[in-house]
């Protein structure tokens, strides 16, 4: 009789792994649906990057007449990225500036949900923002 009352109550390593079965289960339902948040959030960059951008172009055309066609004109220092073992998860670049229009774009470096689709941006003089390629 000693010995049942020396023995310790405990989980058994078959119940422990039961558990651990049900929660990996859990996860992997509930990623699906986050992933397309993670990729809305990441997408406030690009968004943010080219209305900054809008700025800088309406106020280099209202003292030059013109639009900027490179970055060094408008005083825009686009982040390291990704790729550059920086922060920023999109590239940004003009891709066409005349005297009366402008287009830039906000190109992913990452595929965020894993389908070989990477997400654009894209914002005009009259900043207009459009999403031109969802990911």
């Amino acid at each position: 009789m000693k010995k049942n009352k020396n023995r310790l109550k405990a989980y058994s390593l078959s119940e422990i792994l039961v558990v651990l079965a049900i929660i990996g289960i859990l996860i992997l339902l509930v990623m699906p649906s986050q992933t397309a948040v993670i990729s809305q959030a990441k997408s406030l960059e690009a968004q943010n990057m080219l209305a900054h951008l809008h700025g800088l172009q309406k106020n280099y055309f209202y003292r030059h007449s013109k639009y900027a066609d490179n970055f060094e004109d408008l005083g825009f220092e686009q982040e390291k990225t990704i790729e550059e073992n920086g922060q920023a998860v999109y590239l940004i670049t003009i891709e066409e500036a005349s005297s009366n229009s402008f287009v830039a774009k906000a190109r992913a470096l990452a595929d965020f949900d894993g389908d070989g689709v990477f997400n654009e941006w894209q914002i005009d003089e009259k900043r207009n923002l459009k999403e031109t390629v969802k990911d």
